[in-house]
């Protein structure tokens, strides 16, 4: 067999040859990127294993295929989630910080009248990941059974029912007040320092009715230890067809709590869509969506300008309900 060198073969042989090792060394090149690029880190200004840690554990991994990047969560709970936004408020606008924030971020725009961020300027809105609406529970003692019901017997004796108040400045206080403020009611906050001793003095009928989220309460309610007055959805939830949406009898009202991927400001178009269009895939892919309706969510995966256009009236309607309340951070 006679041998021909390389440099003597045909031209379409050399061309195949030379694409070959050129693929192969863009492979390599961008596996070494990937390994040796800084993971990124979603920070999340509440507790592991709460709602909004959930969320982020939920999109980190999918995210990170999409991105061909290592995304891990970091936890950096205080100030209502205000510590995790200042810290990504100030992180570089490289795409290596990101936020996985919550309602409370647009509520905080209000209720403290100093931050050290701009809640605007400072972040770049890449996706809305999910919302989760609430419900409206109370002890069965209470003689209320619907929301119109509710209404008629706190205007006939005001002051005399009351609501639990897991937290203050929560999504949830501000879903109570924002029911008190449009129905012209007058119903007693008692706060507590967690969602868990609130839930079991309503229980207990030490508290009259408590604004929940749906996972908080959804055994009593089916054990009958808990009556279900109202969703706090747009429309009925098909978990609890037989509640109405407190909108049904307080017409305009709508309360459900969101969550939401950040970046810092300042980030460049390119790499702002990049992360936006990676974070939306991730939100839709089948197996994240799964997760999202396992926690009672509702999966979304907007775009950057419908989220960041969301945020801005969210800020605009959560202002009105803290002035009303008179709330103030704990």
């Amino acid at each position: 067999m006679t041998y021909t060198p390389i440099s003597q073969r045909p031209t379409t042989s050399r061309r195949a040859l030379v694409l070959s090792a050129a693929l192969a060394c863009a492979a390599t090149s961008g596996w070494v990127q990937a390994q040796t690029q800084p993971p990124i880190k979603i920070l999340v200004g509440a507790p592991a294993g709460g709602t909004t840690d959930t969320m982020a554990r939920t999109l980190a991994t999918v995210l990170g295929t999409q991105l061909g990047r290592t995304v891990v969560v970091e936890n950096k709970p205080g100030a209502g989630g205000n510590l995790a936004a200042d810290a990504v408020a100030k992180a570089a606008p490289d795409g290596n910080t990101l936020l996985m924030s919550f309602t409370s971020h647009a509520i905080n725009a209000s209720l403290y009248p100093s931050l050290p961020f701009d809640p605007v300027k400072d972040f770049t809105p890449l996706t809305m990941v999910s919302t989760s609406p609430s419900i409206l529970v109370a002890h069965p003692k209470v003689a209320a059974n619907n929301v119109k019901e509710l209404i008629t017997q706190a205007k006939s004796k005001p002051g005399q029912l009351n609501f639990a108040i897991g937290a203050l400045g929560s999504s949830l206080h501000m879903a109570g007040d924002a029911f008190k403020m449009q129905s012209g009611v007058y119903i007693v906050n008692i706060p507590y320092r967690g969602t868990a001793p609130a839930v079991q003095d309503v229980l207990a009928g030490q508290v009259d009715l408590m604004f929940a989220a749906i996972g908080n309460v959804q055994a009593h309610i089916k054990a009958g230890k808990l009556k279900a007055l109202g969703v706090t959805s747009a429309k009925r939830l098909p978990a609890f067809p037989q509640v109405p949406a407190i909108g049904e009898s307080l017409p305009g009202y709508e309360s459900s709590a969101w969550f939401g991927l950040f970046g810092p400001g300042r980030m460049s178009p390119e790499l702002t869509r990049r992360l936006a269009d990676a974070a939306r895939a991730a939100v839709q892919s089948p197996e994240v969506k799964r997760r999202i309706e396992h926690e009672g969510a509702t999966p979304v995966g907007n775009s950057p300008e419908e989220f960041a256009r969301f945020v801005d009236s969210e800020i605009v309607r959560w202002r009105a309900v803290v002035q009303y309340a008179g709330a103030k951070p704990e």
